[in-house]
């Protein structure tokens, strides 16, 4: 019996010794043998790396590549944009890194929830649609991570239209960081023009990104100079309101006696109002700087006017002598008589003199009118040719800028 307890007491003695060398092994592996995210069974690792990589006193530097894949939408009446892009971040984490020796893997995708990745917004967007809810990031064995975003968005777009339909227009688009603060992130920026398409209104004709000095919060901006290549707008507008100021003009060579001239120029008036009313309607309007085009066809719409005035006056005042010469030739009363000797004057002489002295005075007011419509509106297209190329417009400040950051607002 005494026999039995002693092998007992040894076999556990054995057991004793040969635990610790087990746990020795294991606890002498190499550090970077496989990253931390590869265990799922340690929470507390996970949760530091999602936690913004430490760069020590330089803040963590992430590059930003932007593909600028479509803008598929530009409507200046409601001064926005749609478009297409595609981001691609990258960025060192050395928390991620592996020993390639123990684990033979040069790169693995992990979800982008389960990282540190920069959360971006964007400060003119009326909406983003994210084309993959859950994108994966991939990792190589060096801590080097690159993340692919692509997203639609519609942006705010502050268009200058002064020169509509020639105008060209620069719109941003800023990327914020808002989760981090500028000691500890900082982005360098490039843009790719990746459109195929050609076949649009306006047109990207240039792409710059740049990063904006003495920023709080992490920021990256990019730039579409946008281009109108104008066709439709002169055909549709400048063509038609044209063709209608030249029937206007040649529209005074009609006799003004003639009952189809006022006919004629009431209708053209009537035809441009509506053309007015839905030009108005189609052209765009700021608080500063509206297009030039609407002062021009307002002064169109000035000229036709008058000239249609110039008709009706003219017209009216004929008629009304014409009239007012037959009223005084009216036959004498039944009971008078008539001296044979002075028969009076004639009824078919008196009316033909002064209907001709009113006649040629109202021709020549009608043929010096018609010289100096025709002057100002060769003047007025000549004008507006040079406003066209020569003026400028300064919008007016935005107010995050007109006013400081803290300054009282005003009552």
């Amino acid at each position: 019996m005494m026999v039995l307890r002693l092998l007992l007491h040894l076999a556990l003695l054995r057991l004793g010794t040969t635990q610790p060398s087990v746990q020795g092994h294991h606890f002498h592996r190499p550090v970077l043998a496989q990253p931390s995210f590869f265990d799922p069974n340690s929470p507390l690792e996970v949760q530091e790396i999602i936690q913004i990589p430490n760069n020590g006193s330089a803040p963590l530097l992430v590059d930003v590549q932007v593909a600028v894949l479509n803008v598929f939408d530009v409507d200046i009446l409601r001064y926005t944009v749609s478009s297409m892009l595609l981001l691609r971040l990258s960025w060192l984490d050395t928390r991620l890194a592996w020993n390639g020796s123990v684990y033979p893997r040069h790169m693995v995708t992990r979800p982008w929830d389960a990282l540190w990745t920069p959360g971006l917004i964007i400060q003119e967007a009326l909406w983003v649609d994210w084309q993959e809810q859950s994108p994966r990031a991939q990792v190589d064995q060096d801590g080097h991570v690159e993340l692919q975003l692509a997203l639609t968005t519609e942006t705010n777009c502050d268009f200058e239209l002064l020169h509509f339909p020639r105008d060209q227009s620069d719109c941003t688009l800023s990327f914020h960081a808002l989760s981090n603060t500028a000691m500890q992130l900082e982005f360098q920026a490039h843009v790719v023009n990746e459109i195929v398409s050609v076949k649009r209104e306006y047109v990207v004709r240039d792409l710059t990104a740049r990063v904006p000095p003495q920023r709080r919060v992490p920021c990256f901006q990019v730039t579409l100079r946008l281009q109108n290549t104008a066709l439709k707008t002169i055909i549709a507008l400048l063509v038609p309101g044209e063709a209608l100021l030249l029937a206007d003009v040649c529209g005074g060579l009609l006799p003004l006696q003639a009952t189809e001239r006022t006919a004629y120029k009431v209708t053209l008036l009537l035809g441009y109002l509506v053309f007015h009313s839905s030009l108005v309607d189609g052209l765009p309007s700021s608080s500063s700087c509206n297009p030039l085009l609407i002062y021009y066809f307002v002064i169109l719409l000035l000229l036709l006017f008058i000239s249609t005035m110039e008709t009706v006056l003219l017209t009216g005042l004929l008629a009304r002598s014409h009239l007012g010469a037959k009223s005084s030739l009216r036959p004498a009363p039944s009971g008078e008589q008539q001296d044979p000797g002075n028969p009076g004057p004639n009824p078919e002489e008196v009316p033909r003199g002064v209907r001709g002295s009113w006649r040629s005075w109202a021709e020549a007011a009608d043929h010096t009118f018609f010289l100096v419509y025709v002057t100002g509106v060769v003047c007025c297209q000549f004008a507006f040719a040079g406003f066209w190329m020569w003026t400028t417009c300064k919008s007016d400040p935005a107010p995050g800028k007109a006013v400081p950051h803290g300054g009282q607002p005003k009552m």
